[in-house]
């Protein structure tokens, strides 16, 4: 292969297995289940106590789901996850339960977690019988917490439940144990980026911030650029090709304006372009085929054609055949004196008269045996046809010159002797005369950096919003500055977004700029960005296993509300919803009442 080319892999999902029942309890107390609900992937496994956990989570699928093809008229159900195998086919099909990254459809979100706990073992019959510990947005409306809570006790009848935050629980995953950590947490996901300020452990969520941009808005903003620098390859630019090459081939530049002048050069535009090459045929062009296989592609396709037509007459002859059967037995019945059921089928078949129906009878008895007639001669008929359509290729020879038609032709004209010295061989083949695979390949130059940079430049695609590190110094502004000196020892980077490399030199870039000469600061990024939110969910779940300070059972569920949270190090921040009381509504009615009455008194005094 050539050096920079690199053929996409356009990767098909596998079906999720069925797991066998998964651990039922440990002790007297049941396996929690640890759902990571992003909005690009859900993550689902088993929270197994012990000194080996266990693996990664079982089961990762994207979360969208399509209904079948079948649809409402007797086909397969909605398909969801890994289940619809190759997603562009589908992608005008695809749903979400999401919006941005909350979760607001709960029909889709019933069939994600039916999808998660059917291919997880889950053994209980009637109900899941399993704690769970859920993700959820930072700063989540209560009204999608009051919904994701409804339906986990409503439908699931799970015992209890746990909120948490993925990027909170992703620093959970990484700090030392029994410690509390304070820092700033920059998770950028899917549909967005958040920086959340960690006081002593806690979530500051009154100095939160959050930019709606992330990598699908990036793969957008990808798929656009090349599609206006390659628009005869417009169809064979899809999203999924756009995310493959942010996970594999992108990467932040650490000053985007130098290495964008780097990029001017053509030496470094030569080693470090990347040529996505796309799928293609050589067998395309009409020209690279020789006569012998351009006569065997017609020999195909005229026994295709023959095979197509002769489908369709027995199709044809089939319900001809059955229409005449119908009509011969309702002539059985005027013949044997059944005059009622005689009558009963003349009106379901539409007709008048006895007359009218042996007209009919007539006209499908010759079509039938026509038609049994053209089956038998369609071979023969149609190598006819094929021999008198098409003229025998001696015929073109003669219409070439001879060789004494060539000599007397010089003899005639001696001036241009010279230049034709003998007889030019007639063109057989044209080649192309461009290089196939050269043309179905995209050049990722500039594109490489483009992409990731809308987070820290939204403004290249049209967004007035502040990037990370305008929104990471707006947030430092609102504390003191030992406040400040504390945050910014702790950076911690998590969240699939945050893979590109050269993000964390980027980050310390930008955080010298802006701190004070000679200040310290210090960047971590995650072990795992994608898969730490499902380890420190499930390492707080075996730490929180038998803390009912922490669960949401049933009960509280049914006295409180769905929107009922309890807080922890990994949580939201509890917000009650305050309705306004009844007697303070009487109370100002009564007040009106009396200062209406106050002012007809008065009025009455004037007057």
């Amino acid at each position: 292969m050539a050096a920079n080319v690199f053929p996409f892999r356009d990767a098909r999902a596998a079906p999720d297995p069925v797991l066998e029942a998964g651990p039922v309890a440990h002790g007297l107390l049941p396996v929690p289940l640890v759902l990571d609900n992003g909005s690009f992937q859900v993550r689902a496994g088993w929270a197994c106590p012990g000194q080996d956990p266990g693996p990664e989570p079982r089961l990762q699928f994207r979360a969208v789901c399509a209904r079948g093809r079948g649809g409402a008229r007797g086909g397969s159900g909605p398909q969801v996850g890994n289940a619809l195998g190759s997603l562009e086919p589908l992608r005008w099909m695809l749903r979400s339960p999401f919006d941005r990254n909350v979760p607001v459809n709960l029909e889709l979100q019933e069939l994600l977690l039916d999808y998660s706990f059917q291919h997880l073992g889950v053994s209980s019959q009637g109900c899941v019988d399993h704690p769970i510990v859920l993700t959820e947005a930072v700063c989540n409306p209560l009204y999608s917490r009051q919904m994701m809570s409804e339906l986990l006790f409503e439908c699931y009848g799970i015992p209890k439940v746990a909120y948490g935050i993925d990027s909170l629980f992703s620093f959970y995953h990484n700090k030392p144990k029994n410690s509390m950590c304070s820092g700033l947490i920059i998770s950028s996901g899917y549909q967005c980026t958040h920086v959340l300020p960690i006081l002593e452990g806690r979530l500051d969520a009154k100095n939160c911030k959050r930019i709606n941009l992330g990598g699908s808005q990036a793969a957008g903003y990808l798929q656009r650029l090349l599609q206006l620098k390659y628009p005869g390859h417009l169809a064979a630019i899809t999203l999924s090709r756009m995310e493959e090459i942010l996970h594999e081939h992108s990467y932040i530049a650490e000053d985007y304006v130098e290495e964008l002048h780097k990029w001017r050069c053509p030496d470094y535009y030569e080693n470090n372009v990347h040529k996505m090459q796309l799928p293609f045929s050589s067998k395309l062009l009409g020209s690279t085929l020789t006569s012998e296989e351009k006569q065997e592609r017609r020999q195909q396709q005229l026994r295709r054609l023959q095979e197509l037509n002769a489908r369709r007459r027995e199709e044809k002859l089939q319900l001809d055949q059955e229409r005449l059967d119908r009509l011969l037995y309702v002539q059985e019945l005027l013949e044997d004196g059944q005059m009622d059921q005689f009558h009963k089928s003349l009106i379901e078949l539409n007709m008048d008269s006895p007359e009218e129906l042996q007209s009919y009878i007539q006209k499908l008895s010759s079509a039938v045996e026509q038609a049994k007639q053209k089956i038998l001669q369609a071979e023969v008929n149609l190598e006819v046809d094929v021999v008198d359509s098409k003229p025998e290729t001696p015929d073109l020879e003669q219409l070439e010159p001879s060789l004494e038609d060539v000599e007397s032709m010089n003899d005639f004209d001696p001036l241009f002797s010279e230049e034709t010295p003998g007889v030019e061989k007639p063109v057989t083949t044209v080649q192309p005369v461009f290089n196939l695979a050269a043309y179905h390949q995209l050049f990722v130059g500039t594109e490489r950096i483009r992409a990731p940079e809308i987070i820290f430049q939204p403004s290249l695609i049209g967004e007035e919003q502040a990037g990370i590190a305008e929104t990471l110094q707006y947030i430092l502004d609102r504390y003191p500055k030992d406040v400040q000196e504390m945050l910014v020892q702790n950076v911690f980077l998590t969240g699939g977004n945050t893979m590109y490399p050269g993000i964390k030199a980027r980050m310390e870039k930008e955080l010298l700029e802006m701190r004070p000469f000679q200040s310290s600061f210090q960047v971590q990024l995650a072990s795992n960005p994608v898969l730490d939110a499902w380890y420190g969910a499930r390492d707080w779940a075996l730490d929180h296993l038998d803390d009912n300070e922490v669960w949401i059972t049933r009960k509280e569920y049914e006295e409180k509300g769905g929107e009922y949270l309890k807080e922890h190090c990994a949580s939201n921040i509890c917000v009650p919803i305050r309705l306004p009381k009844q007697a303070s509504r009487s109370s100002d009615a009564q007040a009106s009442s009396k200062g209406s009455a106050a002012g007809g008194g008065g009025a009455g005094e004037q007057a």
